[in-house]
């Protein structure tokens, strides 16, 4: 069905599309909003920031414009971590009736260039835009765009191509994530090594005051399905385990666990299927908490990022849970858990940081997340600062900057003269200081797992835990003998990767002892290579562009190529046609 008050394109589906990201590279300073400290990865971004060799670095894609271009009949084309020179080179010799860029706010200096360039060679495209740049009050006034898109795009771009807006959702088939690599390692390519990505859900009913994701689709109580029910779900699941041959899925859904039925109908669906597959998950302490832990371990759960905020924070989604001993039963259980923290919440203070900082790197989560208390146009938490008129202007505080690792866009009211730049080093430094590695707490929920459930009345579980848990016996093993090493003259640490190693050694026998030295001695090599060549250097890391066609576009481009041979016969004859005029 249409929605009339939306335009629609006079080509419908004969429109020629390109969907693309922001053009890179980001991980530099530059005149359209890159900043090294806000480089295209997330977990060396927010998470691993400080961890030198120990950083996880890995990339992913822009799942929103392949979600778009998985639903689209009209011939389209995904460019996804172009160069400004690639992205030019493409607008210059292609043409195209609507360009899509999605970006979020720190690139409006992106969006702006590339919106200047698609008028120099593309005048007749229209130019949408999304994403959560589009929260930006004023961003009609600051860019050159025909088509401001806010919230969710596939239905609006099946509906503004004139197609059926009710047609069901196809997924991309896709892995997660991209260009692994950690202690001077690449992860490598190996088919299933790698979880796919699943997007059941956008948005989240619990709307905290700060979420830029739940007010771009809705603000507090709204969310949409793209898969109502665990029957859809897992259909989805099987045909891209089929094709990707995976056994586990990062689910992209912001409280996935908070739609129970259909969570629970999956884990049926499951149980009848033999599926041991491996789910990692998004949801809140409290939702988590109203499962049984038999019913995530069935269920798959193997990973679960949960905000967890502050011990003084307001959110319902925290009331009555205590995080610690939550995170504490989960990791014993093999879930390993990625705990997400604010810095500069309305009461913090210098005096009370340490403390705060503390409470956060207590709960040894495996992985933890620090961002500072950041509003984002469109949230509650930006309409608060607007209206005490404590927000920061344009000139005193650039869009580029407003990406949670550097400082407030706001006058915080004790926190002063840009000091949350260094307590937020100071979060990441010190968890890593006190937890160590986030690898070495991985390898520890990994063998808790085992320990717990290799004996599990289920063989579909222990199914799960062996396969998830096989790299224990070798790889892990040998990472750990490494990390024991370098941490020789850190006491604690050194301690701590001892008694995981022993662990690792009584629990998987002497094939375990004897192969991991020699594993761990190459390892030590990389890492050591990694820290005193690379990264002493000032060595980056940038994405590779994608460039992908639907078959719509595919066959276009076909029918371009047949149509410019015939014409070429036209103008340049054969040789034998030529020997027959001559004849």
């Amino acid at each position: 069905m249409f929605d009339h008050n939306q335009p629609v394109h006079p080509l419908g589906t004969r429109a020629r599309v390109l969907l693309t990201s922001v053009f890179g590279p980001y991980a530099r300073d530059d005149e359209y909003g890159s900043r090294k400290i806000n480089p295209m990865e997330l977990y060396e971004n927010q998470v691993t920031r400080v961890q030198g060799g120990f950083s996880l670095r890995m990339f992913h894609r822009s799942f929103g414009p392949m979600m778009i271009q998985a639903n689209l009949e009209a011939p389209c084309t995904l460019m996804d971590f172009p160069t400004l020179d690639v992205f030019t080179e493409e607008i210059r010799h292609h043409t195209y009736d609507i360009v899509g860029i999605s970006a979020i706010l720190p690139n409006v200096g992106k969006v702006k260039k590339m919106c200047e360039l698609i008028r120099q060679h593309q005048p007749n495209a229209t130019i949408v835009i999304g994403g959560h740049i589009t929260n930006k009050e004023g961003l009609d006034q600051i860019i050159n765009a025909d088509l401001i898109v806010r919230g969710e795009g596939i239905r609006w771009f099946q509906r503004y191509l004139g197609q059926d807006d009710k047609a069901p959702i196809k997924h991309p088939v896709s892995v997660s994530g991209f260009g692994g690599r950690i202690m001077g390692m690449n992860l490598g390519k190996r088919q299933g090594g790698t979880a796919a990505i699943l997007i059941p859900s956008v948005g989240c009913p619990i709307g905290c005051n700060f979420c830029s994701t739940s007010a771009l689709f809705g603000g507090k109580g709204k969310f949409i399905n793209f898969y109502e029910t665990g029957d859809e779900l897992f259909e989805v699941m099987c045909e891209i385990e089929n094709k990707l041959k995976v056994r586990s899925f990062f689910v992209l859904d912001e409280n996935f666990l908070l739609h129970k039925k259909r969570a629970l109908r999956l884990l049926e669906l499951m149980e009848a299927n033999n599926k041991s597959w491996a789910i990692f998950v998004f949801a809140s302490a409290k939702v988590v908490q109203s499962y049984t832990i038999d019913q995530l371990v069935r269920l798959g759960i193997g990973w679960v990022w949960m905000g967890l905020e502050g011990e003084s924070s307001v959110y319902d989604k925290l009331k009555g849970v205590d995080t610690r001993a939550l995170v504490k039963l989960l990791q014993s259980h093999g879930i390993r858990v990625l705990g997400s923290s604010i810095i500069g919440l309305e009461d913090h203070r210098p005096e009370n940081m340490d403390a705060i900082i503390e409470y956060a790197i207590s709960h040894e989560t495996v992985f933890h997340q620090f961002m500072l208390y950041l509003p984002i146009p469109g949230t509650p938490l930006y309409e608060k600062h607007t209206q005490e008129g404590t927000l920061l202007s344009e000139s005193e505080f650039s869009y580029a900057n407003a990406h949670g690792q550097y400082r407030f866009n706001y006058r915080h009211p004790y926190i002063k003269d840009g000091q949350e730049e260094q307590y937020l080093l100071d979060a990441f430094l010190r968890d890593f200081k006190v937890n160590g590695p986030s690898l070495l707490r991985l390898i520890r929920a990994l063998l808790n797992g085992w320990q717990t459930h290799k004996d599990h009345p289920s063989a579909r579980v222990r199914n799960r835990f062996a396969w998830e848990t096989y790299p224990v016996r070798s790889t892990y093993a040998g990472a750990v003998w490494a990390m024991r090493k370098w941490y020789r003259k850190d006491k604690p640490l050194q301690e701590k990767a001892d008694r995981l190693l022993k662990d690792i050694y009584a629990t998987f026998g002497w094939k375990t002892r004897l192969i991991s030295p020699l594993i761990g001695s190459f390892i030590y090599f990389t890492l050591k290579k990694e820290e005193e060549r690379r990264l002493s250097a000032g060595w980056t890391y940038e994405p590779s562009c994608f460039y992908e066609k639907n078959p719509e576009a595919q066959m276009l481009e076909e029918a371009g190529t047949a149509k410019h041979r015939v014409e070429a016969q036209k103008i340049h004859p054969t040789i034998a046609e030529t020997a027959q005029t001559l004849d």
